[in-house]
């Protein structure tokens, strides 16, 4: 999973080929694209993240003060597996991201997390510019060679609340173009290559012009804030399609659970069907 963080849909896919020529011109044709794709839960990083990794809209402090509900679809599939620590990660530009790695709920607290690679060196030190993350995506996928892993790319976002437009359009164009060197790099790998989904979506959008301080904040249920957008690209999906079908931040773990032949009672989302080539 690929989370480029907080672009509204005007300046992404609202408008193509604009800031993200890779993704709309290159990635498209190779998977699936899902144009009614929502955040239907909190439209905070955190919770949005937490949707994607437990299949829950869960409200949630926006810092780091707040452990999900919930176990992750990492631990229940190390619990599940066997697999060691390495092979689950959580690279993220944003330090805060490091709660997505454990949960409140006492029977799975501080059990089976995944490693975690946040922000400048852990949680604490701030966020990361995203052309470092990339750099340790490719490390740690060189290196151990995990088989579940989210990355968070927060560059859009930062920019954004900061009120500076022109570097939230550069962070949406270099996030365009590390998702295509990401993609580049698993193609070409022996390890990655014809065996790998991917999953590049957001965790939220931003205001609509004239709501709130516009597209700087975030949080409501404004449409500026819940559309989002999903690319699938994977062996196992159709290719050139789009599906106009509406879906949702929590589909997309109940979707890997599927495909990991994973039980996941606890996600409130569907596995989506139509991306497969069956």
């Amino acid at each position: 999973m690929v989370v480029i963080d907080g672009p509204r849909y005007s300046e992404t896919w609202g408008k193509v080929p604009g800031l993200i020529p890779n993704m709309a011109t290159r990635l498209k044709p190779r998977g699936v694209f899902f144009p009614n794709f929502y955040n239907k839960g909190f439209t905070y990083t955190n919770s949005g993240h937490v949707a994607l990794t437990t299949g829950i809209n869960q409200p949630i402090d926006n810092f780091d003060q707040e452990l999900p509900a919930q176990p992750s679809i990492f631990q229940l599939w190390r619990k599940a597996t066997g697999k060691p620590a390495t092979a689950a990660w959580l690279i993220t530009s944003k330090d805060k991201l490091h709660i997505l790695a454990n949960t409140l709920n006492p029977e799975w607290a501080d059990q089976y997390p995944p490693s975690i690679d946040c922000g400048v060196s852990g949680p604490g030190t701030g966020y990361r510019a995203d052309s470092l993350t990339l750099v340790a995506v490719k490390r740690i996928l060189t290196t151990y060679s995990p088989n579940l892993v989210l990355i968070n790319f927060m560059e859009p976002d930062g920019f954004a609340h900061a009120a500076n437009w022109p570097y939230y359009l550069r962070g949406i164009e270099r996030d365009d173009r590390y998702v295509m060197q990401l993609y580049d790099f698993l193609r070409k790998s022996k390890t990655y290559r014809n065996n790998t989904a991917l999953f590049i979506t957001n965790d939220h959008g931003r205001h609509l012009d004239g709501i709130g301080a516009g597209w700087v904040e975030h949080g409501d249920g404004c449409e500026g804030c819940r559309h989002i957008s999903l690319l699938a690209l994977g062996p196992d999906f159709k290719q050139g399609r789009t599906i106009a079908d509406t879906t949702t931040l929590v589909d997309i773990p109940s979707t890997i659970a599927t495909m990991l032949g994973l039980p996941f009672p606890q996600g409130q989302g569907k596995s989506i069907g139509g991306l497969f080539k069956r």
